[in-house]
C-alpha cells in the first residue's frame, strides 16, 4: 500500500521529532507533501524577522512551504493544490474553517498535547502540571470547529515526576508523538481506526498563558505552588521578590516544615524553604534579572538570603476557565 500524502500544519518545535520521524523510519506511512506554517516573525533579543523551526525544517528538504495570515479560501485553494490524503496539525496556531478541515481526502487531525477531554485550549502541557496531574499525553483527535472537542482515536500518555517542567515535558510529549503515529498510520490507511466522541461532561480548558501568571500566593499549600512553578517553566516562569529584586524560580518541590507564608526559615543541601499555608516550597533553581539559571545553592553563594526574609505574595490567576457558549 503507498504512502499517505500528507499536509503538515505547525509551527512549534515540539513537532520536529515527529517530522524527523516522518522523513525518515515513517516514510512508508506517509509522505509530507508541503507544510503549512505561521508567517516569519521577529524574535530573539534583536528582533529579526525568522522562519520558525517548522519552516526551516521544511526549507532544508526542498519542500513547499504556505504561510498564510489567514487560513482563508487562497489557503484552502493552496491545499487542494497538493492533492493531499490526509492534513496532520499540531501546534499551528490558526482556525481552521469546514471547507479547509474538509478538503484531504481522509480529512483533517491533530494532536493535541493532553489527554483529552481534559486541558483543551491553548496551555495544556503548562496547565496539567500546575493543577498537579501525575499524567500527561498526546491525543490523536479528529478536528472540529469546537475547540478540541473531534472524537479521539488514541492518546500516547507521559509519566509527570515531582520533578518535571513544563520542558522537560514537551521534550517527551514530543516523542511520544512517534509511537502514537506508528501504529495509528496504518490503521487509518486501512479503514480500521476508529474515533470516539469525547465525554464532554469532564472537559476541561485552558487558557493563554500570561507574563503575569508567574506570581505566586504563599497562603497557598507547598504542593500548589510547586505544581505552579514547574508547570510555567520555562515561560512565564515564576518569580518572587527578595531584596528588591525579582528573582524567577526554575524549578521547586513540597517538603513538611511550617513557617510563616512567605517567610524563608531555612535552607538545605537541596534549597531554599519557603513557608506557605501546608508544608515548605523548596526553591531549588534561581535566576537573578541577567544571569544564569542556578541550582540554590550556587545561587546563594553569590546572592545570600538571610533566614527570616519574607516574600510578598501576590494573587494566582486560575488557569483554568470556563468553556466558551457555543
Amino acid at each position: 500500500m503507498s504512502a499517505l500524502r500528507l499536509v503538515f500544519l505547525g509551527s512549534d518545535p515540539i513537532a520536529l521529532p515527529l517530522l524527523d520521524w516522518l522523513a525518515g523510519d515513517g516514510a512508508g506511512l506517509a509522505e509530507v507533501v508541503a507544510v503549512f506554517t505561521q508567517p516569519d516573525r521577529p524574535a530573539g533579543r534583536g528582533q529579526s524577522v525568522m522562519a520558525n523551526p517548522v519552516k526551516a525544517w521544511a526549507v532544508a528538504r526542498g519542500l513547499p512551504v504556505c504561510q498564510p495570515e489567514k487560513v482563508r479560501e487562497e489557503a484552502r485553494e493552496a491545499l487542494a493544490s497538493f492533492t493531499p490524503d490526509l492534513a496532520l496539525v499540531m501546534a499551528y496556531g490558526h482556525i481552521l474553517r469546514d471547507e479547509f478541515i474538509a478538503t484531504p481526502r481522509m480529512g483533517t487531525l491533530n494532536l493535541h498535547t493532553s489527554i483529552l477531554p481534559k486541558y483543551r485550549g491553548a496551555s495544556p502541557i503548562q496547565s496539567a502540571i500546575a493543577s498537579g496531574e501525575r499524567e500527561t499525553g498526546v491525543t490523536l483527535m479528529r478536528i472540529v470547529r469546537r475547540l478540541d472537542a473531534g472524537p479521539v482515536a488514541e492518546v500516547e500518555r507521559v509519566t509527570i515526576g515531582a520533578l518535571d517542567t513544563a520542558a522537560d515535558i514537551q521534550l517527551r510529549l514530543a516523542a511520544a508523538c512517534v509511537p502514537l503515529l506508528g501504529r495509528t498510520l496504518p490503521r487509518l490507511r486501512d479503514g480500521t481506526l476508529a474515533f470516539v466522541p469525547q465525554d464532554e461532561a469532564v472537559a476541561t480548558f485552558c487558557r493563554k498563558l500570561e507574563k503575569t501568571d508567574g506570581a505566586l500566593d504563599f497562603g497557598e499549600s507547598a504542593e500548589v505552588l510547586a505544581a505552579r512553578v514547574n508547570g510555567l517553566f520555562p515561560w512565564p516562569a515564576c518569580v518572587v521578590t527578595i531584596q528588591g529584586q525579582n528573582l524567577k524560580l526554575g524549578l521547586a518541590d513540597a517538603i513538611p516544615g511550617e513557617g510563616a507564608a512567605g517567610e524563608i526559615v531555612g535552607v538545605d543541601q537541596e534549597g531554599i524553604l519557603i513557608g506557605t499555608r501546608a508544608g515548605l516550597l523548596r526553591g531549588r533553581k534561581l535566576q537573578r534579572p541577567g544571569g544564569k539559571m542556578l541550582a540554590a545553592a550556587e545561587f546563594l553563594r553569590g546572592f545570600p538570603i538571610p533566614i527570616g526574609t519574607r516574600i510578598p505574595s501576590q494573587p494566582m490567576k486560575p488557569l483554568l476557565v470556563p468553556p466558551k457558549p457555543g
